[in-house]
């Protein structure tokens, strides 16, 4: 019974403050009632005894491992700015607000590690821990920013949130999308889903982004789409279709704007076929990362989509999950998995705008 009790304390701390960040309850009530049911009745029903424990060991973990200025530093993602915003994005879809709850600490230590690698231009990148793909951490980090501003309107989170938001906007290319560095050049479809969700989320919470960077951005994502339903890497380099970008691709278009179209659905439709059976856990270099977006595209989906994926994905996670509380990666650190573990584990807490419907 006291679980219970401090799970629902926690649930409606984080409620309360996702309802003051928007402004209006309405639009919590309007985004819960569009799934035909209430929050409580969702974790009640989709989160079982056993997906509890299982998350509250993945986190008690990462807070384990984070050092006090906020970074996490094992494996080849040490430093990574990445690592820190997901794990904070893990931390609040727990019911962690800046500075409030279990892990308010670890969340605002995430916020100072970022905040402190913030270049003058708005680029927030550890060039030493970068990877050959610094816009994913950017990205990731920005999108961590928006929603602790979200919860707090902190003046001087605000102003760096503005700085990171106007690199993204300058720095998309003449087909609408992002790549690796801060520049106008190329673009693929898995650096340009990480801006266009950061994006999102500053506008969720307040900060103006241009119309025209959105569908530009929406234009770019539909070119990329294959007849099959599935996504391309680059519009440079046409190739076959393949599982993470794909739901990256769909969480694009919905990041967007996007919620019923013939790409959403065609996307949805090849996302399926990937359906995780009983606890196939397959290692390849993306899971968790596919994972991530595909669980956010049945979230959005709803019905059917999000009735047999979660369980899958949850039962698949369960089953592989670490007597340490951690999840393992072919080829990223162990923070980096544990956080998306437990952000996918933890999608229908329904506590992070981001993520809400």
């Amino acid at each position: 019974m006291r679980r219970v009790n401090r799970r629902a304390a926690l649930r409606a701390a984080a409620l309360g403050a996702v309802c003051t960040t928007l402004n209006s309850t309405s639009l919590c009530s309007r985004a819960w009632a569009a799934k035909g049911l209430d929050p409580e009745k969702s974790g009640a029903e989709m989160i079982t005894p056993a997906t509890s424990a299982a998350i509250e060991r993945g986190l008690a973990y990462l807070a384990a491992h984070q050092d006090e200025d906020g970074t996490f530093t094992s494996g080849r993602d040490s430093r990574n700015v990445a690592v820190a915003g997901l794990a904070g994005m893990a931390f609040m879809s727990a019911g962690s607000t800046p500075g409030r709850g279990p892990n308010g600490v670890n969340v605002d230590r995430c916020i100072d590690y970022i905040l402190s690698n913030m270049q003058e231009s708005g680029f927030i990148t550890v060039p030493s821990a970068s990877s050959h793909g610094p816009m994913y951490g950017h990205g990731f980090a920005t999108l961590f920013l928006a929603e602790c501003y979200g919860m707090t309107m902190r003046a001087d989170l605000r102003d760096k949130l503005t700085k990171a938001v106007e690199l993204i906007v300058n720095t998309q290319n003449h087909e609408g999308g992002w790549r690796y560095q801060p520049v106008r050049r190329e673009a693929d479809i898995s650096v340009t889903i990480c801006q266009i969700m950061a994006l999102r989320a500053a506008r969720n919470a307040g900060l103006y982004v241009p119309k025209e960077t959105i569908d530009r951005c929406t234009d770019y994502v539909k070119k990329c789409q294959n007849p099959d339903g599935g996504f391309m890497y680059m519009l440079q380099a046409p190739g076959l279709s393949q599982f993470p970008r794909s739901a990256a691709g769909v969480v694009a278009l919905y990041s967007a704007g996007i919620y019923d179209s013939p790409e959403i659905k065609k996307g949805l439709e090849y996302l399926m076929n990937f359906l995780p059976q009983g606890s196939d856990f397959n290692r390849d270099t993306h899971y968790f990362y596919g994972h991530y977006y595909a669980v956010q595209a049945m979230w959005h989906a709803g019905d059917d989509f999000w009735t047999k994926w979660y369980p899958a994905i949850r039962d698949a996670l369960l089953a592989r999950q670490s007597s340490d509380g951690a999840w393992l990666d072919s080829s990223n650190s162990q923070e980096y998995a544990t956080s998306m573990a437990c952000i996918i584990l933890q999608m229908p807490n329904n506590y992070l705008p981001i993520f809400q419907r």
